[in-house]
């Protein structure tokens, strides 16, 4: 039973890394600005701060390395992930994560006036969908999918402390999706804090951009 745990586990902590790039509808006002407060628009890259972590029914579980690439228009929509990898997850049993479907688009970045929580701005995964195979009984297969609404912190921002755009998961729900094993559990809890940047030089493919949302 415990390898069955872990393998709905490092599934999901897959969704939980990607659930840190995207975001719901754009209210207007909403701009992304690079560090001059410029608009951006152009390609961001997302980096995993820390673990992902999942919990299920039947156990957790966690991912230490992941990055995604994408990208955003100034207002806020628009914003597709092209790529997204996830390695150094932990389990009883090896286990490899693959993203499926790419891109995932029709994600975006909304500020939020009112800062609920501490955050300047929501942000939600769309169309994610992630496949984990374990090595156990000839390979069992987990794959989760749907969206995901996440937390926007500016650089600065008391709650992350970062010098860097940060978004955060925390606790979000998670659905199995068609193709998953019946030993995978129907659905799992994620917590995830990604980086967030741009390119200083569009088209170079070094993410060095300060980034932050502005109403």
């Amino acid at each position: 039973m415990v390898r069955i745990r872990q393998t709905a586990i490092v599934g999901t902590a897959a969704l939980a890394v990607l659930a840190a790039g995207i975001a719901p509808a754009s209210a207007a006002g909403t701009t992304i600005r690079s560090a001059d407060d410029a608009p951006y628009s152009g390609n961001v890259q997302a980096s995993l701060v820390g673990d992902a972590t999942v919990s299920t029914s039947i156990g957790s579980g966690s991912c230490s390395q992941s990055t995604m690439t994408g990208s955003i228009n100034s207002d806020g929509t628009g914003l597709s992930i092209s790529s997204a990898d996830f390695s150094s997850c932990t389990g009883t049993a090896s286990v490899t994560i693959t993203a499926q479907a790419l891109p995932w688009t029709g994600g975006n970045v909304t500020y939020d006036p009112d800062h609920t929580d501490g955050r300047d701005a929501t942000v939600t995964i769309a169309n994610f969908n992630v496949k984990a195979v374990v090595n156990l009984f000839g390979g069992i297969t987990c794959v989760f999918g749907g969206n995901l609404t996440a937390n926007g912190y500016n650089p600065g921002n008391p709650v992350t402390n970062s010098d860097q755009a940060e978004v955060g998961v925390s606790g979000a729900t998670v659905n199995k999706q068609s193709g998953s094993s019946f030993l995978c559990p129907s659905t799992a809890t994620v917590t995830a804090t990604y980086e967030l940047k741009g390119e200083t030089t569009a088209g170079s493919g070094t993410y060095d951009q300060t980034l932050h949302v502005t109403e």
